[in-house]
């Protein structure tokens, strides 16, 4: 196993950087058979699953570098940094925030619009609130005020990376 990872790294040491959109991506080896997950998790639906020692392109982690936006197979999804290996320094290394800042991995956010950019057309696609809601690690704040002529309601969803979700809605009588 070993012998394999280290001989994909070696592959990927040839490649030139990995491009996705304004940045680039990092080329890494999945340490072990993993779940590429649709968001930053293990709450999240499985997307496909990467077997060990398949080369991935990391294009960005969380803060903290927990989690990491990596590619494969043509197939976008979040995945463990603990399964996920660089070469750093002339050798493999999983994943960690001192060496992903080394190597050049930038942090991203996992937004709504990362999910509807990569997997309209899944079967769990309509469900982002599901698992970006409250159990998905969302903190949720609103208001709704009734007058008369109906009621109306204003919320804030603040997820588990940052980012924020508003939405309004109104009842009319």
């Amino acid at each position: 196993m070993r012998v394999r990872l280290l001989s994909a790294l070696a592959g990927l040491l040839m490649l030139p950087a990995l491009a996705s959109g304004a940045a680039a991506a990092t080329a890494a080896v999945a340490t072990g058979t993993v779940n590429l997950r649709a968001g930053p998790g293990t709450g999240y639906p499985v997307v496909t699953v990467i077997p060990a020692g398949a080369a991935i392109a990391t294009h960005g982690c969380l803060s903290g570098y927990s989690w990491c936006d990596v590619g494969f197979g043509g197939t976008r999804g979040w995945v463990s940094s603990n399964y996920i290996q660089v070469v750093y320094a002339g050798a493999p290394v999983v994943l960690t925030a001192p060496v992903a800042t080394a190597v050049g991995v930038a942090v991203v956010p996992f937004t709504q619009a990362y999910w509807n950019n990569y997997y309209v057309g899944r079967p769990w696609y309509g469900q982002w609130n599901r698992y970006y809601g409250p159990y998905g690690g969302a903190a949720h704040a609103g208001a709704t005020r009734c007058g008369p002529n109906g009621c109306a309601h204003v919320g804030v969803t603040r997820g588990p990376a940052g980012n924020v979700v508003v939405r309004g809605g109104a009842i009319h009588r």
